[in-house]
């Protein structure tokens, strides 16, 4: 039985070096999200990653709305600026006040 387990580790040491990888192997380490929720446009996946970025997955369809209708560049701006905040108590309001400066400051220019 050892032996075997020796030959398979030994196999699979071999075949890590190479380059290449075995279809069938290719996608043993991806580690899908969560079952039955069903995400089919990109949008969706951003908003949804955005919830997750803000610890604010109660709130997610807001985001992934947001993601759909506002532009992607202020919603970065705004990601961006509440992740270096260090000690935000609520991180989904702190992204919605700095969306909303953001915009403001676009109307104004």
């Amino acid at each position: 039985m050892n032996k075997t387990k020796a030959k398979k580790a030994a196999a699979e040491k071999k075949r890590r070096s190479k380059g290449f990888q075995d279809l069938g192997t290719l996608f043993d380490n991806y580690e899908m999200g969560q079952p039955g929720k069903y995400i089919s446009r990109e949008f969706q996946d951003f908003g949804y990653r955005l919830a997750v970025d803000l610890d604010d997955l109660k709130h997610k369809s807001l985001y992934i709305k947001l993601a759909k209708n506002e532009e992607r560049g202020l919603l970065e701006a705004a990601r961006s600026f509440v992740i270096d905040a260090d000690h935000a108590r609520s991180k989904g309001r702190l992204f919605m006040w700095k969306l909303k400066e953001l915009k403001k400051e676009r109307l104004n220019k």
